[in-house]
């Protein structure tokens, strides 16, 4: 791929995100979908349409998994966008103001570039696989940071709920062993803060791949690992759980979590 062609992708997500940052969710435009406390809402849609229709421009025999309105073709072996329009809906739906635009690309199954926009900052995180990964302009290191010496940022969904008792003893284990937790409810944003130094570990038991898709790219290429919590690699054609971090940190979560019989 062209550079070009990377910076109309990069635009594309932006101007995503524009839709976003100046968008109010209302009860006119929010809705349920299966499980407690899993809204969606006509901005997710909006976007995601939009996204498709200009992606679709730039790389036309590409494939789509996105969240929305059962838009969920096989990863194949050409190019795949793996996208979450409107990650952090729950926070959306409150004006919660961490929310953000994903959208990962898969190559022959894996990832080859992903681009997360928090439009509400302005921080635009981008990877290309072998390339490294950026805040902006700026590269993104991970250093050896230790877990005591770190914040453990984690994710739960309400729709989400049977593993509730497994997470909240995985995650007061790490909290002991931590200086703080956070849930910042968007898996996007809480995976790139662990890239950019942020937080030791980003933990989450049950993520769909468009969740993390293009996050665990931009972690990956800042010098980080990711797994599922049992150190296997992740998915991205089925939903499994995510642990990340910076190499030490994630090295000691997993202790950690080895030692705990749950």
């Amino acid at each position: 791929m062209t550079e070009t062609l990377y910076k109309r992708l990069e635009d594309a997500v932006r101007r995503a995100g524009a839709i976003l940052k100046d968008a109010h969710a209302t009860a006119d435009t929010t809705y349920m979908k299966e499980g407690p406390a899993n809204f969606v809402t006509d901005y997710d849609r909006q976007i995601q349409e939009q996204l498709i229709r200009e992606l679709r421009e730039i790389l036309p025999d590409s494939h789509f998994l996105a969240e929305e309105d059962h838009m969920q073709d096989p990863l194949g072996d050409g190019y795949c966008f793996i996208i979450d329009p409107l990650d952090g809906t729950t926070n959306f739906v409150h004006d919660y103001r961490y929310s953000c635009v994903c959208v990962g690309l898969a190559r022959h199954g894996r990832m080859h570039w992903g681009a997360v926009y928090n439009p509400y900052l302005e921080e635009m995180y981008t990877a290309r696989a072998g390339e490294g990964a950026y805040l902006n302009s700026q590269k993104l290191y991970l250093t050896e940071a230790h877990l005591e010496d770190t914040i453990v940022a984690f994710g739960c969904a309400r729709y989400n709920s049977d593993d509730t008792d497994r997470l909240f003893a995985y995650v007061k284990e790490l909290y002991l062993h931590s200086q703080a937790i956070r849930d910042g409810g968007s898996a996007g944003l809480d995976m790139c803060g662990t890239a950019a130094g942020r937080s030791g570990i980003y933990i989450e038991l049950r993520l769909q791949p468009w969740d993390f898709a293009a996050a665990s790219l931009i972690l990956q290429e800042a010098g980080g690992i990711v797994t599922q919590i049992n150190g296997d690699p992740v998915t991205l054609d089925k939903p499994c759980s995510v642990l990340t971090g910076n190499p030490a940190a994630w090295r000691e979560s997993r202790e950690l979590l080895e030692r705990m019989d749950i």
